[in-house]
């Protein structure tokens, strides 16, 4: 991840949002069975958890308050951005220093972390709502940790940027097609029609009936304290899958909203995919992996593929076939104008 302009990013937006919400409290249902002992935000990226690029990529932007909410078995994320005296201690004695400066490197300097547990499965806006005792009043940004960026500037920066112009709710959004509807929550936005300044596009959302571009939200948001009275209103409105939605609906009606379009590449690791995309994309900016690596690539996929060998098809009755595939992709959050 390209480190390029954090100094910018910490002068302009560190005086004015400091925290970071991180929800990890899921199940990771979709990599199971690795992530029933690992939770699945400790899934390693090449040598480093998927965790750790999130919050390097807050820290770039000028964060410095890091807010986990967590959930059973999920202490393999604490003991990450812990000290680890004793493996210290023997990677000295061996003096091996270039894995205890990658050992040390997991804790961005200056940052501090904070930890609540979320006992009851109530889903990402219930873990946000939990977190309000340690934010009070002060604007917050929210990272979904399994959806990463392949950026020059750090994403959440870009958003950053956009609130201290406007001083509102920010949603981090990506274009997708006009046709795009099952699985993902569009975006109405006009951009022709927006304020385009350098790194990012900062567009309002129109009122329905607009000629808009579609845009799907990206697993970053800012928030303003306006958006603690949006929660509890989703909340009261009844349980949701897509309960975050509804409530940047009802934040719209009480203040502006912005959506910002990222500049780069969203990888959603929260699926087998696009994990595997992932280990390839940051594998890319490692030159002592790379060319290796596409060498290895490029012979496996000029070799015949190899099936598993096929057992015999037990006979099962129809009452206990499965009526759909196993497999079944996870809707993305988003907003329908």
């Amino acid at each position: 991840m390209n480190s390029g302009g954090i100094d910018s990013a910490r002068t302009a937006t560190a005086a004015i949002v400091r925290h970071a919400v991180f929800p990890v409290a899921g199940l990771g249902a979709d990599f199971l069975p690795a992530t029933k002992a690992c939770p699945k935000e400790m899934l390693p990226i090449i040598d480093r958890p998927m965790i750790q690029y999130a919050v390097e990529e807050a820290a770039a932007a000028g964060l410095t308050r890091m807010i986990f909410i967590t959930g059973r078995g999920k202490r393999a994320i604490e003991d990450h951005f812990d000290r680890a005296y004793e493996l210290e201690h023997e990677l000295e004695a061996r003096a091996d220093h270039e894995a205890l400066h990658n050992l040390r490197a997991a804790v961005p300097p200056g940052v501090t972390f904070s930890y609540i547990r979320q006992r009851e499965a109530s889903g990402v806006l219930g873990a946000l709502r939990m977190a309000r005792s340690l934010l009070g009043t002060a604007p917050f940004a929210v990272v979904l940790p399994d959806q990463l960026f392949e950026s020059e500037r750090p994403a959440l920066a870009q958003l950053l940027d956009v609130f201290a112009e406007c001083r509102s709710s920010v949603v981090g959004t990506e274009r997708v097609r006009p046709d795009t509807r099952e699985g993902s929550h569009v975006i109405g936005v006009d951009v022709a029609t927006s304020a385009i300044a350098s790194t990012r596009a900062l567009v309002h959302v129109p009122p329905i009936g607009t000629a808009f571009e579609s845009l799907a939200t990206a697993g970053r948001f800012v928030f303003t304290a306006a958006a603690w009275s949006a929660f509890d209103h989703a909340v009261d409105a009844g349980p949701s899958r897509s309960a975050l939605v509804a409530a940047i609906r009802n934040l719209m009606e009480r203040e502006r909203v912005f959506a910002c379009v990222i500049e780069g590449r969203r990888l959603d690791c929260g699926g087998r995919l696009g994990y595997l995309e992932a280990q390839v994309a940051f594998a890319r900016q490692r030159p002592e992996l790379w060319t290796a690596l596409q060498r290895g690539l490029e012979d496996s996929l000029a070799q015949k593929p190899r099936g598993r060998e096929r057992l015999p098809t037990p006979v099962v009755s129809d009452a206990l076939s499965p009526a759909h595939p196993a497999d079944v992709t996870r809707p993305s959050i988003g907003i329908l104008t």
